[in-house]
């Protein structure tokens, strides 16, 4: 199931595994395993990957990390299946994310010749990139009626859905915004405007989704796998150049 629309849908270059995200889902739609299950398993998947690098096993590392971007758009896949959807589970995806990220990069600074201030910054950026593009699909979301588990601005608490504790989602927000607010108040500063205008063209959000953390992933693991495990920080700051292009690109059709 998407997150869109079928009418409203645009080419994610990080949602290159969709398929078999949708697959897995499929196969544990009448079973007793949870989205947040998958959510632990994807956490499994990149904490191997991790292992693998260290190991020089680099191969083995990107596939891995593939396997766990597919596994990360499968929880979101069965929750809808299910129709179980959890605050809980988006938070604990979240947090997860953005802890292998750093994990991510902590070992390309171990394995390669990559200094920490470099791999600090490199974590940052890609960050930063992912929060623009999550903040431009969650506003095209709510404009095409799509997936409402997302929200434009995490502002407040929300309220638990059935089935989950509120005192669960509270903790969980609390610790999503210690880790991401910075992200979100300076992109929302960036482009405050966004959830009120245009509606954002599919072409625009095709480009976007190269920050998409499916495609950020997609990249480390090649790079891992052609042996240009030092160029993985600098490529991912590089990325970061195209931001205010981005955003001024959204301004102007927005």
């Amino acid at each position: 199931m998407s997150k869109l629309p079928q009418e409203e849908k645009f080419l994610d270059l990080s949602d290159y595994g969709r398929p078999f995200a949708a697959l897995i889902a499929s196969s544990l739609q009448n079973t007793r395993f949870t989205p947040i299950h998958v959510t632990i398993s994807f956490v499994v998947s990149g904490l191997i990957a991790l292992v693998c690098m260290v190991n020089g096993h680099y191969w083995a590392a990107g596939f891995f990390l593939v396997l766990k971007s597919i596994l990360d758009a499968a929880d979101g896949e069965l929750a809808r299946l299910k129709n179980t959807p959890s605050y809980t589970g988006r938070y604990l995806d979240s947090v997860s994310d953005i802890i292998l990220n750093l994990m991510i990069f902590s070992v390309i600074v171990l394995i390669s010749d990559t200094n920490i201030f470099l791999g600090i910054t490199a974590f940052l950026c890609m960050q930063l990139q992912g929060t623009l593009y999550n903040y431009y699909y969650a506003i095209l979301k709510s404009q095409k009626q799509g997936d409402t588990t997302s929200r434009i601005f995490e502002n407040k608490t929300p309220k638990a859905y059935p089935g989950e504790r509120q005192s669960h989602v509270s903790f969980m927000y609390r610790l999503y915004t210690f880790l991401y607010g910075g992200f979100d108040k300076l992109i929302y500063k960036l482009d405050l405007s966004a959830p009120t205008g245009k509606s954002i063209p599919n072409w625009l959000m095709t480009f976007l989704s190269v920050y998409g953390l499916g495609f950020q992933l997609l990249l480390i693991s090649l790079l891992l796998i052609l042996g240009l495990k030092s160029y993985v920080a600098p490529v991912i700051i590089g990325l970061t150049a195209f931001l205010p292009l981005f955003i001024f690109m959204r301004k102007v059709n927005g």
